[in-house]
């Protein structure tokens, strides 16, 4: 099995993905155990060597469920053989910033069928903050958007808002975020909400309502899908994350 994950040109694609500090590239065996990481993946876990994640699981470098889901998917992926494509989640920058990534995780598959191993990148989503190609009214409709979360909703109500056409409203959302529009506005809203949770000690049911959703367990079903966490674990460890940090 492990022959097979060599026959890669492992340096080849190491050294590529080391240009791109937007974007944690791995290469792991059949256990779900780092075999090649780049610079990026190194910096975000706090390591101090690149070298300090090989041999080792997600869990293993990062500390509760931020370590946990993507070491339950890498289980997923090499068990079933089913890749996982353009996975919008949130991932734990240390030393306390968290970012939205887009996760693709791909099978490697050895000549008997057997599965060897896996390979995939997290790319950081970011919002630009300048882009002359943004048409005015988006772009000021954008600068109200964290603060108008239940009017600008959908993605329909975005459209409108912004005078465009909603594949028009696609095309920019895929060009400038590399989301579609309903990803955009689930990233926006529960990037607003685990600031919130992180910055204040609000209720989880007054931010529900303050990031756009309906209810509560509208808000909890909607986090946990996208960090694997409910609200209230996430805010207990991500501050306890930052205290360690400091």
């Amino acid at each position: 099995m492990q022959q097979t994950i060599r026959s890669i040109d492992i340096h080849l694609l190491e050294r590529l993905f080391q240009s791109l500090p937007d974007t944690a590239f791995f290469i792991k065996d059949f256990q779900g155990r780092y075999l090649v990481v780049n610079e990026s993946l190194r910096a975000r876990h706090g390591l101090e060597h690149s070298g300090d994640a090989i041999g080792k699981r997600p869990s293993d470098i990062c500390p509760g469920d931020f370590g946990r889901v993507p070491a339950e998917q890498d289980t997923k992926v090499l068990q079933t053989g089913c890749p996982l494509v353009d996975h919008l989640e949130m991932h734990w920058y240390l030393p306390q910033e968290p970012v939205w990534c887009l996760t693709t995780k791909l099978p490697i598959v050895a000549d008997d069928g057997s599965i060897a191993g896996l390979i995939g990148f997290s790319r950081d989503v970011r919002t630009p903050l300048e882009n002359h190609e943004i048409p005015k009214k988006f772009a000021e409709i954008l600068d109200l958007f964290e603060d108008n979360l239940i009017e600008y909703g959908t993605a329909s109500s975005l459209a409108q808002q912004s005078g465009i056409s909603l594949q028009r409203l696609a095309r920019l959302t895929k060009r400038l975020f590399g989301l579609s529009p309903t990803q955009f506005i689930s990233k926006t809203r529960i990037a607003v909400a685990s600031r919130l949770l992180f910055e204040t000690n609000r209720a989880v049911s007054e931010i529900a309502l303050t990031s756009g959703f309906y209810d509560q367990s509208a808000f909890t079903r909607a986090f946990r899908t996208a960090t694997g966490v409910t609200p209230t674990a996430y805010r207990l460890q991500a501050k306890s994350i930052a205290d360690q940090s400091k």
